[in-house]
């Protein structure tokens, strides 16, 4: 009988110490199994695991995601503090740019023009803006490529300022198929876009329809474009004698000269009056004459045609010829004029056309151009 009873107090015992301690009943099999799962793994890879799924730093993600040594070098210059940057956050917006089909070397060029694009809240509308440019360039790729030439797309307010500017133009009869090569060439279209009753008017004297190939430079060109900056433009052609409407004409048939430098035009068409003697109306006809760099074609090919005219040779650069050699490739215009005479005449003329070309503008030298970010 004792025994039984010793037996039943032993069993109770057991039982309150269950109930009692369950941290300690509980812990030993967890223990365990944990230990089993990783029974079957070494401790090397173990280690290659954790080192994978927790990077050490914002460099070492960079590294993992694409970048070479030298790609993130370049990016820390342009952005120093994404060396302190949040790991999870700096992946998540890497992730978003794989996606896109974005790149290491995309990445270096997009912080070289956008340094604090990764401190920005790029995640911020994303599904609904990607699915709205999805629609607008129906390419991945030609999406990938506006936002490398334009970072600040995945950045600009996409309810006040993105769709309002899209749709803008395509009120004013641009099509999706033009607006695409607008976007891609001219970056700064969407923020630096505006529209109102003075700029239709300019629009209005160009004298160009909705159906010209050309409509849709004139529009965006005007439509970027400060009044101030194209009232400095226009003013400037009326000083060399041209009219309004023959400066707004010029411009809808060449929208581009509208991105012309004040400067460079004063020195084109000092040049052509000047040392060409033609009138400034031919301008008008030949636009080229103002497109076309002043100090590498128009200055030493003028020069080179009073050489061959001073030297009596055949094969003179004249009145209308004078027009087509300006406008020849340097390939084709040296064939035309230099190698046709004998080796020596043409070496001495070769000679005289690459001093010609070497002479650079008063204090060219001096002159610092440091391009940081958007060439626009």
């Amino acid at each position: 009988m004792l025994p039984k009873a010793f037996a039943l107090v032993k069993l109770l015992f057991s039982s309150h110490h269950l109930l009692t301690f369950p941290r300690e009943s509980v812990s030993k099999p967890l223990l365990v199994f944990t230990t089993a799962t990783y029974s079957t793994k070494s401790p090397t890879q173990v280690e290659r695991v954790e080192v994978v799924d927790h990077p050490k730093n914002s460099i070492d993600v960079l590294r993992k995601w694409g970048c070479t040594d030298d790609d993130i070098s370049k990016i820390i210059v342009r952005r120093p503090s994404l060396r302190r940057a949040n790991i999870a956050h700096l992946q998540s917006k890497l992730n978003m740019l794989s996606s896109l089909g974005i790149g290491a070397h995309d990445l270096v060029k997009m912080i070289n023009c956008r340094p604090r694009l990764l401190s920005c809240r790029i995640n911020h509308c994303f599904d609904e803006r990607l699915e709205f440019f999805m629609t607008l360039f129906e390419s991945r790729e030609v999406l990938a490529k506006a936002i490398v030439r334009n970072p600040s797309l995945l950045t600009y307010d996409f309810n006040n300022r993105i769709k309002p500017a899209i749709a803008l133009y395509q009120e004013m009869g641009v099509s999706r198929k033009d607006l695409i090569p607008m976007l891609l060439s001219r970056p700064t279209m969407i923020p630096r876009t505006s529209f109102d009753e003075e700029k239709m008017e300019y629009i209005r004297k160009t004298g160009i329809s909705k159906d010209s190939k050309m409509y849709k430079y004139v529009v965006t060109i005007i439509g970027i474009s400060r009044h101030e900056t194209i009232s400095q433009k226009v003013g400037n052609f009326e000083k060399f004698g041209f009219s309004n409407d023959e400066i707004f004409n010029l411009f809808g048939r060449s929208p581009l000269m509208l991105t012309l430098s004040v400067d460079k035009v004063q020195r084109n068409m000092t040049f052509i009056l000047g040392m060409m003697k033609l009138p400034a109306s031919v301008v008008l006809k030949y636009p080229f004459l103002l497109y076309s760099s002043l100090e590498t074609v128009l200055k030493p090919r003028v020069l080179l045609a009073g050489k061959i005219d001073d030297m009596g040779l055949d094969s003179q650069i004249k009145g209308p010829t004078m027009l087509r050699a300006l406008r020849m490739t340097e390939k084709r215009f040296l064939k035309a004029f230099v190698k046709c005479h004998p080796e020596d005449v043409a070496d001495e003329l070769l000679e005289f056309y690459k001093c010609a070309k070497g002479i650079k503008r008063l204090a060219e030298a001096s002159k610092k151009n440091i391009r940081v970010g958007f060439p626009f």
